[in-house]
């Protein structure tokens, strides 16, 4: 009996310290094939079912772009995306669930599950002001507008783009909605702080054509490979 107790109190012990980790808290950057170097960023709070299965709540904040856009730079330095009239900037609440492909130990090695989510996607069309100067003959007369193809021709006139922030507050929006599925692999110590990746693929379509760029073709439903890089604390 003696001689049992000894052997089962580890055991016991590690099961309580494991089921005492019944949620976790994680953030991080999102890179995909729509987004560019770093296409947005994101937030996740899961939520233990069972030892096998979690559940979360997340939401990602990304841009996406046109696959034909070109940056080029003006006489200022100042650099322009070529025909690009909208940013699209795409706020993603998720509800997922994730299950465990192979358990890490304790306090070491690699853990992967299987991610997958759905949810809405609400779509912000927001104007791509510019910088254009009318002046003639060594003048300057520099104005910031929205890009249009038909008004601003000479594209040696564009100085440079306005920033992102100059058209914010006319953003049009649009719904649709998206799911993805992945595998996360995450690395650290069992009962302290978490990290990882997550790749997997995304799938996301609206009501409407998302005009990015008039003279390029623009679509409704957007596909990519995305990479998430997180860190976080479990409780």
């Amino acid at each position: 009996m003696l001689l049992l107790a000894v052997v089962a109190r580890p055991v016991l012990a590690q099961s309580e310290e494991e089921e005492s980790f019944r949620n976790e808290l994680s953030y991080g950057v999102n890179l995909n094939s729509n987004g560019g170097l770093i296409g947005g960023v994101f937030v996740r709070s899961a939520y233990t079912i069972n030892d096998d299965v979690l559940q979360f709540g997340a939401l990602e904040i990304v841009e996406v772009k046109h696959p034909r856009e070109l940056r080029v730079y003006g006489q200022t330095g100042d650099s322009f995306i070529i025909g690009k009239q909208s940013y699209l900037f795409v706020v993603r609440p998720q509800y997922g669930r994730e299950l465990v492909l192979f358990r890490k130990a304790a306090e070491s090695g690699v853990q992967v599950n299987a991610i997958g989510a759905i949810g809405p996607s609400l779509g912000f069309l927001a104007p791509y002001y510019i910088q254009y100067n009318y002046g003639m003959s060594g003048f300057e007369d520099i104005r910031t507008e929205r890009y249009d193809p038909v008004k601003h021709v000479n594209k040696e006139f564009i100085l440079g783009s306005a920033g992102v922030f100059t058209g914010l507050g006319e953003s049009e929006l649009n719904i649709g909605v998206h799911g993805k599925a992945g595998l996360s692999f995450e690395y650290g110590r069992y009962n302290e702080s978490i990290a990882g990746v997550e790749v997997g693929v995304l799938v996301e379509a609206f009501t409407k054509k998302m005009v990015i760029i008039p003279e390029a073709q623009n679509n409704s439903v957007f596909t990519s490979v995305y990479l998430n890089i997180y860190y976080g604390r479990r409780k």
